[in-house]
């Protein structure tokens, strides 16, 4: 991770259910939990790692305002990993169960491509040539 005095933005993905959501992102990034908070209702809170991008995944909890996106319909936040993994990545995402939005593919001085997580996040997974 590259520092800047300290500053960082990571982040947060609100899912319905985030023990599934930890083994999607181990399974389709290679991703490792670093930390697990079990809360009631079997629900987790987790600092999830790819390579060296830090995330946060959370069970919903409504009484806080932290619903998951719904599956159906458009999410306004889209996270982008940037890696020079991005192919193997990418098909090992869609092999997990995510939903291809557009393939792999290059763009200018870009290799990028976009899918949706089974917990409609969409991450667009890519790097510059």
């Amino acid at each position: 991770m590259i520092e800047n005095n300290g500053t960082t933005v990571r982040p947060f993905l609100t899912v319905s259910n985030g023990k599934a959501a930890v083994y999607f992102y181990i399974l389709a990034f290679g991703a490792s939990e670093k930390k697990r908070f079990e809360m009631p209702d079997n629900k987790i809170s987790s600092v999830i790692e790819i390579e060296t991008a830090e995330f946060y995944v959370a069970d919903e909890e409504p009484h806080n305002g932290n619903l998951a996106p719904d599956g159906q319909s458009h999410t306004s936040v889209r996270i982008i990993l940037q890696t020079k993994n991005a192919d193997k990545l990418y098909a090992q995402a869609i092999a997990a169960g995510a939903t291809e939005i557009c393939p792999m593919t290059t763009e200018e001085d870009w290799r990028i491509g976009k899918l949706k997580d089974p917990f409609g996040h969409v991450w667009e997974i890519g790097y510059t040539l």
